[in-house]
């Protein structure tokens, strides 16, 4: 008797949980936030920024393939394709960077779909558990038993309740379990994408290194005053204080070359002195405004300009996390100023764009470009490490540091 009525109040109380509400997956999405360190907003972003970045990458590299397949010079061709190909080394890494951030969702996902199944699973256990502790009991004993007709037609009734319940219970368990299996699928193909973008890159650096291994021997004999422009911005660096005074002695270089560059040669005298014309200014390139640019690693942002790190020193420019071994590019055409080792930056580049505007770029492990090269925007021009590193960009115009943001549309 006493142990039919606990069974009894035991599917009672399977009821009552019946009518209790599951944690939805919004709920269950704020339980769970930051348990990975980031939230969910904050992936689905970095998942259309990597996406972006991926389009905007392979539309450009069609466009240089389709420059370099128009040119009539072979050195020409070979620079367009160079471009192409780092173009596209970008576009696998911003592809790698979605697939990421995509497992990242779906991992997320998965654990409150883990956290739905076993609200579902719970009741579902325990009234099993009551079921066996009823077919345990033995018929005979049923029938001798004091009481144990009215026990049953009560376990009958209460029965009738449950059954239905039973039903609605199993359905959203079977429900929950078909979620499960599709986000398990979900995952195996953004872990298949991950893998085919990781091995697309791979391809692309190779193709890249061998392109511009051919560029190297072909250029071999061009390389006269590379050297001398070498030892010159090496010296340069060797007398600057620090990075601001190395860039300022290197705004001025190249301020007095473009002054004697933009010397004439000697001019006939005219006939009549008194008639001769004026020579017409210059025209600067970027007088207008600043010059066309964009970021030369894809990465994500971690510093802004005007930032204070821990060091209390304050950022004049971009800092990126990348991938390791990423594909560094020119974000504007120029001038290479200075490429090579600088105190504690690492592998560094200097980009002198003319009239004032001027590019760095510290933290990479291998710089491509020489002194003296010119370079349009897009070229590769570096690799970073074979870690996460940090990758600083800065822009200045006059020795002044300018806002990157708003000429990369990351605002």
């Amino acid at each position: 008797m006493k142990r039919a009525f606990l069974i009894a109040i035991g599917l009672t109380g399977l009821l009552a949980l019946s009518s209790t509400r599951l944690p939805a997956a919004d709920d269950a999405a704020i339980i769970l936030s930051g348990t990975a360190g980031t939230t969910l907003a904050q992936e689905q972003q970095a998942l259309k920024a990597a996406r972006r970045q991926s389009d905007e990458a392979r539309d450009r590299s069609a466009r240089l393939e389709q420059q370099a397949g128009l040119a009539r010079d072979e050195a020409e061709q070979a620079r367009r394709r160079a471009a192409a190909l780092a173009a596209r080394i970008q576009q696998a890494e911003a592809d790698i960077q979605a697939a990421r951030a995509r497992i990242a969702i779906i991992a997320r996902m998965q654990r409150v779909q883990s956290a739905r199944l076993a609200a579902r699973q719970e009741p579902v256990v325990r009234l099993t558990a009551a079921l066996q502790l009823m077919a345990r009991r033995p018929t005979a004993l049923a029938l001798v038993q004091p009481g144990s007709i009215a026990d049953a037609v009560h376990m009958r009734a209460v029965l009738g309740q449950v059954l239905p319940v039973i039903e609605q219970r199993t359905a959203g368990l079977r429900a929950e379990l078909d979620r499960s299996r599709a986000l398990r699928a979900t995952a195996q193909q953004a872990a298949d994408a991950l893998t085919q973008a990781q091995s697309d890159r791979k391809a692309r650096q190779d193709a890249l290194a061998a392109l511009e291994a051919q560029k190297r021997l072909a250029a071999r004999g061009y390389r006269a005053n590379a050297g001398l422009e070498s030892e010159r911005a090496l010296a340069l660096g060797e007398k600057a204080r620090d990075i601001v005074d190395l860039m300022d002695r290197l705004e001025q270089a190249g301020d007095l070359r473009d002054r004697l560059a933009a010397l004439s040669g000697p001019l006939l005298r005219p006939a009549r002195p008194d008639r001769a014309a004026a020579p017409a200014p210059e025209r600067e390139a970027f007088a207008a405004g600043p010059p066309p640019y964009r970021l030369p690693v894809i990465g994500q942002l971690v510093t802004g300009m005007g930032e204070v790190n821990d060091g209390g020193v304050r950022s004049r420019g971009l800092t990126l996390v990348t991938q390791p071994g990423a594909q560094a590019i020119a974000p504007t055409a120029g001038r290479v100023a200075f490429a090579g080792p600088y105190r504690d930056y690492g592998q560094i580049l200097i980009i002198d764009h003319g009239q004032g505007w001027t590019t760095l770029i510290t933290g990479l492990h291998r710089v491509t470009a020489q002194v003296g090269d010119s370079v349009r925007q897009g070229d590769p021009v570096g690799v970073t490490g074979a870690e996460r590193p940090n990758i600083t960009v800065e822009l200045r115009r006059n020795g002044r540091p300018v806002d990157i943001v708003p000429l990369v549309g990351l605002g």
